[in-house]
């Protein structure tokens, strides 16, 4: 077994000193598998992959959600509404206006 350095400073962790320490002797072996590794990566199935219809359901429902909170709150949503108009309608649009927020 390896000895942990006494020149460790109080701040590192005795832990990793010692794992680090014995690691040194075995970093550079080569452990041969006979082609294992490749043959298990060569097996394992492809990635899963998302279905094509997953992503225009998901703006569906966000739409009919926004929809619903529009229908519910109609008040709420109207004045949020003139509120955005009157910021965004308020700002000068120039070249570099334009330039700086994309």
């Amino acid at each position: 077994m390896n000895t942990v350095p006494q020149t460790a400073s109080p701040a590192e962790d005795w832990l990793d000193t010692a794992l680090f320490a014995d690691g040194v002797e075995h970093r550079a072996d080569y452990v041969n598998d006979a082609g294992f590794t490749a043959r298990v990566m060569a097996a394992l199935p492809p990635p899963a992959t998302l279905p094509a219809w997953r992503k225009p359901a998901l703006i569906g429902l966000w739409a009919l959600a926004a929809v619903g909170i529009a229908v519910a709150l109609p008040g709420t949503m109207t004045d949020v509404t003139r509120e955005v108009f009157r910021i965004i309608g308020g700002q000068p649009v120039s070249l570099p206006g334009i330039v700086a927020g994309a």
